[in-house]
């Protein structure tokens, strides 16, 4: 893990890409990726935006049980990494950044094949910003991201029945 963190002296243009890839999977970026069409779209990309929003908050609220059941320190407050964006929380396992972004990818991705080699590989660079940056370690990013596709295929099994 701190192998793959950024240091304390590395450059700005470095820690504002970093940021700027872990702010793709936010709360904001994502919300409006997947709210936006569930309400002025129309046809597949409506009931795909709808499909990806519930599996959004449903895998959210995975994560935030399972971080309140485990507890587990941020690298900054039990590794000594140094921290290069805000911590949200100060519960690491599961990364939320890491769940969100891929649970929007895969349910976006599958609905629209062409897009999802770069969605998916926008939400694994959004789970690496995540350790880059000092706030997660590589299990919590790995563990969001199966929570996510776990979300993901159950809600699409059950896709005919929600919409």
């Amino acid at each position: 893990m701190l192998r793959c963190a950024l240091p304390p002296q590395a450059s700005w243009a470095s820690r504002i890409a970093w940021r700027t890839i872990t702010h793709a999977g936010g709360a904001g970026a994502l919300l409006l990726a997947v709210g936006l069409p569930a309400w002025l779209a129309c046809c597949t990309l409506q009931r795909t935006s709808q499909l990806a929003l519930l599996t959004l908050v449903v895998s959210h609220l995975l994560v935030q049980l399972i971080k309140r059941t485990v507890v587990r320190r941020r690298p900054g407050r039990s590794a000594g990494c140094a921290t290069l964006v805000e911590e949200p929380d100060p519960f690491s396992f599961p990364s939320g950044h890491a769940t969100a972004s891929m649970s929007v990818a895969l349910v976006y991705g599958s609905a629209f094949t062409l897009w999802a080699a770069p969605l998916v590989l926008l939400a694994l660079l959004v789970g690496f910003s995540r350790v880059r940056l000092g706030v997660h370690y590589p299990s919590d990013v790995l563990v969001g991201q199966l929570i996510a596709a776990g979300t993901a295929i159950v809600l699409a099994a059950f896709r005919a029945q929600l919409f």
